[in-house]
């Protein structure tokens, strides 16, 4: 008997963690012939889906597949992501999540081999689409935005929506 893979159960715990607290779950999908979702929202082979509760609808999250209604410019779709697809789920408002490698059509062509058969082609490792930031770090990374002049300090506190009629 095969082991189930963890990615399912971590999918599902990692969407709850995000809806307990508050956030919107999102997930990274590699699209390939297995996946339905709307072509026109695709680009470079990936899609990133809202998969909170206000925007779908009969979420399920299986073993094998991600299943749910959402709709796409105004339109009602039906969802189908394999979970072998999925690269990536994180909640929008900070970034936490959790990145998983996926083989794309080309890279071992999906098939199950027996384990006693090698792998005549390696697969190609997909670079991770998130990163987490260490608490305290210094930042002392230079980006292209460093030579920027930082906006000009408010006068603190919290942002205010000001009423103009």
């Amino acid at each position: 008997m095969s082991e189930t893979s963890t990615k399912p159960y971590l999918l599902r715990a990692l969407y709850e963690w995000s809806t307990d607290n508050g956030y919107t779950p999102y997930i990274v999908v590699v699209v390939d012939a297995h996946t339905r979702v709307p072509a026109e929202f695709v680009k470079n082979g990936e899609i990133v889906l809202n998969i909170s509760f206000e925007a779908t609808g009969n979420l399920k999250i299986d073993n094998d597949f991600i299943h749910f209604k959402a709709r796409f410019g105004g339109v009602a779709r039906e969802i189908e992501v394999p979970v072998s697809n999925v690269s990536a789920i994180y909640a929008r408002e900070n970034g936490q999540g959790m990145a998983f490698e996926v083989q794309r059509e080309g890279d071992g062509q999906r098939k199950k081999k027996p384990r006693s058969e090698p792998v005549k082609t390696p697969a190609r490792k997909i670079s991770p689409l998130l990163s987490s930031v260490p608490p305290g770090s210094t930042g002392s990374e230079k980006t292209p935005d460093d030579d920027k002049q930082p906006d000009p300090p408010g006068k603190g506190g919290r942002p205010r929506l000001t009423r103009i009629k």
